[in-house]
């Protein structure tokens, strides 16, 4: 059994983890244009800086939930037949236990060194302009994925959604491409496609089936049917 699992902004926000943007469009309080744009920060590096300063240090503050944890019990079982992709930049799938975690959008706890293209493990603040640990150049931006930018592992995703026997999609949008096109790209190459979103997304009617609620709840009860069927 070949596994897929998609895991978007609503698995998060049951930790307490603020969804992309809310009602009126922003995120955070912020214009999307204003904090996650190349243009932006080269308009403004230090509004952009501060802002992701601020979201990395408040990971202390949430916690993986039931979900988190579901997923990572998984794992412990399919080892690496479950990859697990997140549009999501928090670090709660890791701290559930998680290890075979692809991070499409980046990381928070990471830093970008834009003179050498070096990545390395940040957990300290960006807005002072500390140098590169590889090259010495304070050239380190935050290690996410903006708008205009490529995800990352693209080929590897699409790799493992052609071999998948089951896509499953967790709290996510269906608005967001290239995401939110994996269900269509599963479905061609034969995979069962399963939503559990706490109401239907913008790509429901690509699902096999959907099921709609809180993640804490639903994620747990899918990953026991799973495994159940699997001992069968």
């Amino acid at each position: 059994m070949s596994v897929v699992v998609l895991t978007g902004a609503g698995i998060s926000a049951e930790s307490g983890v603020p969804t992309f943007r809310d009602a009126d469009g922003l995120w955070e309080g912020h214009h999307v244009e204003d904090v996650a744009t190349p243009e932006a920060y080269e308009a403004a590096p230090s509004r952009v800086l501060r802002f992701y300063d601020e979201r990395r240090s408040s990971l202390a503050r949430v916690e993986p939930n039931a979900a988190h944890h579901a997923l990572a019990r998984l794992e412990e079982t399919l080892g690496d037949d479950l990859l697990l992709v997140t549009q999501n930049i928090d670090d709660l799938h890791e701290r559930a236990g998680s290890r075979n975690v692809v991070h499409m959008h980046g990381e928070l706890l990471s830093a970008l060194c834009r003179a050498c293209e070096g990545r390395v493990r940040w957990e300290r603040e960006l807005l002072d302009h500390p140098p590169c640990p590889g090259c010495g150049h304070a050239e380190l931006r935050p290690d996410v994925v903006w708008f205009g930018e490529i995800p990352y592992e693209m080929d590897r995703i699409l790799e493992h959604l052609g071999r998948a026997d089951t896509f499953v999609s967790i709290g996510t949008s269906g608005a967001v491409y290239p995401a939110a096109g994996f269900v269509q790209h599963a479905r061609r190459s034969g995979a069962r496609t399963l939503e559990l979103n706490l109401e239907p997304s913008e790509g429901s009617m690509w699902f096999h089936d959907s099921r709609h609620g809180p993640a804490g709840v639903l994620v747990p009860a899918w990953v026991d049917q799973l495994l159940g069927a699997r001992l069968a």
